[in-house]
């Protein structure tokens, strides 16, 4: 692997350890997961209809080949070896702030031009012509609970067709600090979120505050993927990234396109029911944070957050085989970390790590695909929570992955955005700011 690095610019960091995403807080009492293949969901609210209030059965879809996508051996070929742009000739513009700890940013793509921005407490904002408006998208903080840091309202995915249907989905945690994962549908004035359409598709009891994941994106296979942490304390005491019988520290992959709550696609590794969840596309994560999919090749890109020394980024080639297993607890990126593996047992291994010197929350986040920064096209760019860093990654046409410093932000880099243009935004957890990618 090669490594370059480039500080461009110098900060003042402010930096507030936040371990929304990073390691290890005290444990708690433990709770048994559920033993049934779907957990049951106790009443959230009053509003939930009686048929949400437990996730039903899931169906079987048949499985997608995914030989449409274009391999991401080709497409890194387009980008040379010197792509890395000159990080001076560019920056951060604020294009709103005021929020109260943002997590996430999606662009509904509706023709409204607004964004809607996920704050830590339970609202949904918009940003409209470079203004954060006062009245919320939707206000889920009586349902929402954030005790913790790393609870709270954590991700969210607009359907695929969300302009013509106004379906979306939320990841987070309820009042007992549980994982909730719900499709709400856009309200008739179609201005805002109603927050009575809630149907509760997954529900998971987290043994601890920490570690929940969080994100949710829709695949180049229609399949919504679903990033769960390995249920949080330090080291995955109960060895749950490892366990196929729990959803904690797996990639879920549901499809969610049906009349039902969601199906399982027929090629999942345990889709039959048997030997492990159904839900289950990858296990051994340890706290899949942030997570994306390049929306020109269909490669999926994994941030997660280490343990002590390293963190990491794993590339997943589109059309790749379900069943992968990242490592977790027997490692911590490549190094080991717990226990042994069992013999003959297969771990993925991830295309860049980094320590503590370099920071201690990775942040993941897109492959710029936009027109507006040419520069970028093709770059990978992911971040630190703790110190502000932003790094590019690409791969060269001799396969080898090349990572450099971008930028020195005096930010805590809670998540990054994509808008339907390919343009890139940053959001700083602390600050309660949103920023975007842009010439000088």
């Amino acid at each position: 692997m090669k490594v370059r690095s480039l500080l461009v610019l110098r900060l003042s960091l402010a930096v507030t350890l936040f371990s929304l995403i990073a390691a290890a807080c005290s444990p708690g009492p433990q709770i048994t997961p559920p033993a049934t293949l779907m957990p049951t969901s106790p009443p959230l609210h009053p509003s939930i209809p009686p048929e949400a209030a437990s996730s039903p059965a899931p169906e079987e879809t048949p499985a997608v080949e995914d030989t449409a996508v274009p391999s991401s051996t080709a497409t890194a070929a387009l980008v040379s070896v010197t792509a890395f742009p000159p990080a001076a000739a560019f920056d951060w513009k604020l294009i709103a702030g005021g929020l109260r700890r943002p997590t996430d940013l999606a662009d509904p793509n509706d023709g409204s031009g607004r964004l809607l921005v996920l704050e830590q407490p339970g609202l949904i904002r918009v940003i409209a012509d470079g203004q954060l408006q006062e009245r919320a998208f939707l206000d889920l903080t009586d349902r929402v609970g954030a005790n913790s840091s790393e609870q709270g309202l954590l991700g969210i995915a607009l359907d695929p067709d969300y302009a013509e249907n106004g379906i979306f989905y939320l990841n987070y945690t309820d009042k007992n600090g549980n994982t909730v994962v719900s499709r709400f549908q856009r309200a008739a004035d179609g201005q805002r979120g109603d927050p009575q359409s809630e149907q509760v598709l997954l529900y998971v009891e987290q043994p601890y505050a920490n570690h929940n994941g969080g994100d949710l994106e829709f695949g180049p296979d229609g399949f919504l993927y679903i990033g769960l942490g390995d249920g949080g304390s330090a080291g995955d005491p109960q060895r749950r990234a490892q366990n196929n019988q729990t959803l904690l520290g797996k990639m879920l992959r549901i499809d969610v396109r049906g009349q039902a709550a969601y199906a399982i696609p027929a090629d999942n590794p345990f889709a039959t029911g048997s030997n492990g969840r159904q839900e289950i596309w990858a296990n051994g994560l340890r706290n899949p944070w942030r997570y994306t999919f390049d929306r020109l090749t269909g490669d999926l890109y994994i941030a997660d957050v280490g343990q002590n020394k390293y963190e990491e980024i794993n590339f997943v080639p589109a059309g790749s085989p379900p069943g992968l297993n990242f490592g977790w607890h027997y490692r911590e990126a490549t190094h080991p970390f717990a226990d042994t593996p069992p013999a003959g047992l297969q771990l993925y291994d991830p295309v860049h790590e980094y320590g503590r010197n370099d920071g201690c929350s990775v942040t993941g986040g897109y492959v710029y695909r936009g027109n507006q920064l040419p520069e970028f096209y093709g770059v990978y760019l992911f971040g630190d929570y703790c110190n502000g860093f932003v790094w590019g990654m690409l791969r060269d046409s001799g396969g080898n992955w090349l990572v450099e410093r971008l930028f020195q932000l005096g930010a805590n880099i809670s998540s990054f955005g994509e808008d339907a243009q390919g343009e890139l935004y940053l959001l700083d957890h602390r600050a309660g700011s949103v920023y975007q990618l842009v010439r000088r």
